[in-house]
């Protein structure tokens, strides 16, 4: 692998590391673009390399985001153990299923997302009036409802290369009301163990060297960007993370409009 090549595997992973931290999504939406238009990878390669990088980057950020209290076991558990299950299954049909077409209307959610997001920390609230996470009538209903939300945002990351961060964080945020902090550390754990179950069924697809020196990058970026995120109130996270959903969307609705 020559010198500018390992530089620039290194400064993309620094790049998705730190969006990791700062949003807790899947670096899928950098990664494989890059790898499939720049390094010439094929969609299943892009897809398991991907995955690879999203187990090592998501790792070191939600380590980060733990050490701060800033992970709901509790509520996160039982959705990890349904999106495992779901990860295999949508491995399984990745090779089979043809590109929908989709990534221009992606791109327009995310920006209504960041819109939301950005709007949720300028509003957010810490005290009395602040919002409680969703109480089931029992808790088994609560356990039932996360294994199957975990299993089928699990199908998506086996699907689509993705670790399903931004799915798990709209499940955190808008249905389990977790606090954002909070909730991008549990997505980015969640996303962890999502996309190494995903690896697993991509493993014959995975350049290994390629994801050895991304993810090197995806930690020092990922560490970085979690160390501010951890520190700012919820009203600066709110905003940065609201800002970088806007332009990731905005960036995919160019480029798909373009192609």
């Amino acid at each position: 692998m020559e010198a500018s090549t390992v530089f620039l595997l290194v400064l993309l992973g620094i790049c998705t590391g730190g969006m990791t931290s700062l949003i807790g999504a899947s670096g899928v939406m950098i990664l494989i673009p890059a790898l499939s238009l720049s390094m010439k990878f094929t969609e299943l390669e892009a897809i398991g390399t991907s995955l690879m990088v999203d187990v090592i980057g998501s790792l070191a950020v939600s380590y980060t985001y733990f050490k701060n209290s800033n992970i709901d076991i509790r509520n996160g558990k039982w959705i990890a153990l349904g999106s495992v299950a779901g990860a295999q299954l949508g491995a399984v049909f990745a090779s089979r299923i043809p590109d929908t077409g989709l990534g221009g209307a992606f791109g327009i959610f995310l920006m209504l997302f960041g819109v939301i997001v950005f709007a949720r920390g300028a509003n957010a609230s810490t005290g009395p009036g602040a919002r409680k996470p969703l109480s089931f009538q029992s808790k088994w209903r609560r356990i039932a409802v996360s294994v199957i939300i975990g299993f089928l945002l699990g199908v998506n990351s086996g699907l689509l290369g993705a670790g399903g961060g931004i799915n798990f964080l709209l499940v955190l945020l808008f249905v389990m009301r977790i606090p954002l902090h909070k909730a991008i550390g549990t997505s980015t754990l969640l996303m962890a163990i999502t996309a190494l179950s995903g690896a697993a069924g991509h493993w014959e697809h995975i350049d290994y060297a390629a994801g050895l020196v991304i993810g090197a990058g995806t930690i020092a970026g990922g560490l970085l960007g979690a160390r501010f995120a951890n520190k700012v109130s919820e009203k600066v996270l709110g905003r940065v993370a609201g800002t970088v959903f806007v332009a990731l969307g905005a960036a995919m609705t160019v480029i798909k409009l373009r192609g």
